[in-house]
């Protein structure tokens, strides 16, 4: 397995346990300080850096707080070059089911989650 592979699924595995425990902390690890987070699903660009998108996760009530059920996986990751790669996922908070196209920059020798741009749509069954 190409060595890169792994060091994303890592990455995406502290990325999921970050969004379902709301820890800012482990998300912070994550992205590179100048990321953006961005989503049009409602019709309206959403646009945040991530001093406006970390403290938004610490303030809310957790997955795991809640007792919901894990719903994240890895659909794909693609490798534009040694330094570049996208990862397209998916998971679920409460009654929102998300589509995530994750950017990655390769920096000082960490893959750093540049840019997130998703989607999400509700989901009945969980609403």
């Amino acid at each position: 397995m190409d060595p890169r592979y792994a060091e994303l699924v890592e990455v995406l595995t502290r990325y999921f346990d970050g969004l379902y425990h709301s820890d800012a902390g482990k998300l912070a690890g994550v992205f590179h300080p100048q990321a953006i987070y961005a989503c049009a699903s409602e019709g309206s660009l959403t646009h945040l850096t991530m001093d406006a998108y970390l403290p938004m996760v610490a303030k809310r009530l957790s997955p795991a707080s809640r007792g919901e059920a894990r719903r994240d996986r890895i659909l794909s990751i693609e490798f534009a070059g040694p330094v570049t790669a996208l990862a397209r996922v998916e998971c679920a908070i409460g009654e929102k089911h998300f589509i995530d196209l994750l950017s990655f920059v390769r920096l000082a020798g960490h893959w750093r989650l540049i840019a997130k741009v998703f989607h999400f749509d509700l989901d009945q069954a969980a609403a």
